[in-house]
């Protein structure tokens, strides 16, 4: 199994490299993983990508303010140009010394890049500036099926600051963050994503007695937009589905991708949770294999990779 694991590593790290040589020479890459790997932006035109970061550049040259700085960022994170995102989101820093927001969302964007102590000390920062109330609706930058932001900065501060944690393995101070994330998750959405996350940071301690009551909060009248991936692996863990119906993603589904890191973590934990370390790295490597490198359960399978072996 290691062998193979290594020469599997070494045919995606060529593969990243060399879909797109003239980039890969001619800038650094965005992000550096946890197993040794490059992952640079795409090169292919992305005609709405493209059109919102030119209104977001438009913008910011005529007002370079807190909010146009956040856009700017935001469009060239979307993009994939992460290092460029940060280095905006730094200047807005400087600029706006006191703005939580710019904390909030350039940490977010040292977690893309597995960044993970700088990510804590931006989210660290974001909830020592941000007011505990009133809760403040976050934009979306894409937005979900019914056009409506579900989620507030007070949210994604806690939510991001408690998964840097998870992801560094330091899972008593995740639980702290979520427990905080927990009292400003004031819809189903976020009640999912929450419960989700802290149930496996439960689960890491070995605090089963916690996770299984916290599962009691996941119910079938749920109203589920954004967290549907989410919300079956809850169902997993309280045994509503089977574990295949959970990793086997459909092709026709939307963002097939994103649904197998999310799903697959979730299922690879599972695994883990249950003695299997066999099936969990197979999981975990079949997350990694994907193309949706920035995504969390990406990340987080990146992380279960490197350190367990």
């Amino acid at each position: 199994m290691k062998r193979l694991s290594i020469f599997l590593l070494v045919v995606v790290a060529f593969a990243c490299k060399e879909n797109n040589p003239e980039q890969a020479s001619a800038e650094a890459a965005e992000v550096y993983s946890l197993l040794g790997l490059e992952y640079y932006a795409p090169t292919a035109p992305n005609a709405k990508l493209d059109s919102n970061l030119a209104i977001a550049q438009r913008n910011f040259d005529a007002d370079p303010s807190e909010e146009n700085y956040i856009w700017l960022g935001r469009r060239l994170a979307y993009k994939v140009k992460y290092n460029k995102a940060i280095d905006v989101f730094t200047k807005g820093i400087e600029q706006y010394p006191n703005s939580y927001k710019l904390y909030r969302h350039r940490g977010h964007r040292y977690l893309s890049q597995r960044k993970f102590d700088a990510a804590i000390e931006d989210f660290t920062k974001a909830a020592e500036l941000m007011p505990a109330t009133p809760l403040e609706l976050e934009p979306d930058g894409v937005p979900n099926k019914i056009n409506k932001p579900l989620s507030t900065t007070q949210f994604n501060v806690w939510y991001h600051l408690g998964l840097a944690h998870y992801l560094k393995g330091e899972f008593d101070k995740a639980e702290q963050a979520y427990l905080k994330c927990m009292e400003v998750s004031d819809n189903d959405d976020l009640i999912t994503a929450t419960v989700d996350w802290l149930y496996m940071t439960y689960r890491r301690q070995g605090k089963t007695a916690e996770a299984q009551k916290l599962l009691e909060k996941i119910t079938p009248n749920m109203t589920i937009v954004e967290n549907d991936s989410y919300f079956k692996r809850l169902k997993l863990y309280q045994k509503k589905l089977p574990v295949d119906s959970v990793l086997n993603v459909s092709n026709t589904a939307n963002d097939a991708d994103l649904a197998l890191a999310t799903q697959g973590y979730g299922v690879g934990n599972w695994y883990l949770y249950n003695g299997d370390t066999a099936q969990a790295i197979a999981v975990f490597e079949r997350v990694v294999g994907g193309k949706h490198f920035s995504a969390f359960g990406f990340i987080a399978a990146e992380a279960e990779l490197a350190r367990l072996r």
